[in-house]
C-alpha cells in the first residue's frame, strides 16, 4: 500500500515537470548522485556530492570520477549557479532551506523501500531531469523476473553485528527475485539475528556485503567467527557489495545479477 501511495504521489508530481530540462544540476546526496549519473546528460551536471567517487558506498563511483564535487554547503551550491538542487529526504535541512529561500529549485528525493517504489522514483527523477525515456528504460530494468527452477535454496542476508535484512527489505526482495528463500526469523525490513540462531537454522548460504571478513573491529568480528567460517566457506557466501544496494538505480540490477548467477551455480 505504501508503495502505491508513493507511486501515485510521484506520478502526480511528474505531471508538472513538462518545463525545460535543468541545465545545471547540483546533487548533495549520494543516492541522488547515482540517479543523476544514470539519467542526466553529463553536460547538465554541475556538481555531485562528496561521496560520489567513493567506491565503498557509490555504485557509480567510476562514472563520477571526472565530475566536480561539492562539500554540501549552501555557499558552494550557490556559487555553482544551479537551476536544480537535489537532496535526500532528511539530509542538510538547513542547506535546503537557505537555497530555497534564495529562489533555487530544491527537490528532495525519497528513499524507496521496495523495487516498485524504486521504479516510481526513477521515473519521477527522469522526468525532473528532462529525460523521461531514460527513466522508463531503467524502471523496466528494475522489473526483475522471479527465478524458479524447483529447488529451494535458503539464504540469510547477514551484516555486521548480526543484522539481517528482512524479506521486505530491498536486499530481501532482490534475493527473492534471484530465487533464494529467505531464512531469517524476522519479518518486515529486518532485525538482529544471533550467531546461535544462524547455526541452529543453517541456511544454505549467507549473503554478505563484503568478502573474506576479518576481525578488524567488533562489528566485523561476528562475521569472522569460527562457527561461521566452518559452516560457510567461500562457496557458501554470496558477496553483494553494499554499494550496490544502498541506493536505487543500476546498482540494484547489478546486485540482482550477482545473486542470480550465484543461485544458478548452486542449483547446478
Amino acid at each position: 500500500m505504501r508503495g502505491l501511495v508513493l507511486s501515485a504521489c510521484l506520478m502526480a508530481a511528474g505531471l508538472g515537470l513538462a518545463e525545460a530540462a535543468p541545465r545545471r544540476i547540483v546533487s548533495l546526496n549520494l543516492c541522488a548522485d547515482q540517479l543523476v549519473l544514470a539519467l542526466a546528460d553529463r553536460s547538465q551536471i554541475a556538481a555531485l556530492s562528496s561521496l560520489a567517487r567513493d567506491p565503498g558506498v557509490s555504485a557509480a563511483a567510476e562514472a563520477a570520477r571526472d565530475l566536480p564535487q561539492t562539500g554540501g554547503t549552501a555557499e558552494e551550491a550557490l556559487a555553482l549557479r544551479p537551476d536544480l538542487v537535489l537532496l535526500g529526504p532528511l539530509d542538510r535541512l538547513g542547506t535546503g532551506r537557505v537555497l530555497a529561500a534564495r529562489g533555487l529549485k530544491v527537490e528532495r528525493l525519497p528513499l524507496p523501500r521496495s523495487l516498485d517504489e524504486a521504479a516510481a522514483l526513477v521515473r519521477h527523477t527522469a522526468a525532473l531531469l528532462g529525460h523521461p525515456e531514460r527513466g522508463e528504460a531503467l524502471a523496466q530494468a528494475l522489473d526483475l523476473p522471479v527465478a524458479r527452477d524447483g529447488r529451494t535454496v535458503t539464504a540469510l542476508p547477514y551484516e555486521r553485528r548480526g543484522y539481517a535484512a528482512g524479506p521486505h527489505s530491498i536486499l530481501g526482495e532482490l534475493a527473492a527475485r534471484a530465487g533464494f528463500a529467505h531464512a531469517a526469523p524476522t519479518t518486515g525490513l529486518g532485525g538482529f539475528v544471533s550467531l546461535e540462531t544462524v547455526v541452529a537454522r543453517r541456511p544454505d548460504v549467507l549473503i554478505l556485503g563484503e568478502g573474506a571478513p576479518g576481525a578488524a573491529d567488533q562489528g566485523a568480528a561476528l562475521l569472522a567467527h569460527p562457527a561461521l567460517a566452518r559452516l560457510y566457506p567461500p562457496q557458501k557466501r554470496v558477496v553483494v557489495p553494499d554499494a550496490l544496494t544502498l541506493c536505487p538505480g543500476p546498482g540494484f540490477v547489478a546486485a540482482f545479477r550477482l545473486m542470480e548467477e550465484a543461485r544458478a551455480g548452486l542449483a547446478r
